[in-house]
């Protein structure tokens, strides 16, 4: 086993740990839970999901994402909509109490980043960031 690709494998796991803590931290100062937080990203990157579609994208089962988009409406941060064309179809639509906590939470996030980054010269916040975009095509792939 190549020792340099072990070491960055660990590494990667222990920010990705690390950052993981920080954002659930974060999330406790807002009245959202990881699920939702979770759930509401994926509705925003695509406002045509449905409970079914949701599901798969988090690896849930329809009744558990069921129960957290009941909590989700209750906080008026999403709405069961029915579809134009087929009504027999129920799309979830994120409210703007939605959109605005999802970018209040990023925004905190953001400021976490700039924070821990902040006392590092500006080539290797540059290396950091192109480095960190090469992973995120290659694991798109």
């Amino acid at each position: 086993m190549d020792e340099k690709m072990a070491r960055i494998e660990e590494d990667l796991r222990r920010v990705c740990y690390k950052i993981k803590k920080k954002g659930r931290e974060i999330l406790s100062d807002f009245d959202i839970t990881p699920p939702q937080f979770e759930a509401l990203q994926f509705l925003i990157n695509d406002e045509r999901l449905t409970i079914s579609e949701l599901s798969t994208n988090m690896f849930l089962a329809c009744s558990t994402v069921t129960d957290l988009l009941d909590r989700m409406e209750r906080n008026e941060l999403v709405k069961r909509v029915k579809d134009d064309q087929d009504r027999r179809i129920v799309r979830i639509m994120v409210l703007p109490k939605g959109h605005e906590l999802l970018n209040k939470v990023i925004e905190t996030r953001i400021r976490y980043i700039e924070a821990m980054l902040s006392d590092i010269d500006e080539a290797t916040r540059e290396s950091i960031e192109s480095s960190v975009r090469i992973l995120n095509e290659r694991v798109e792939i």
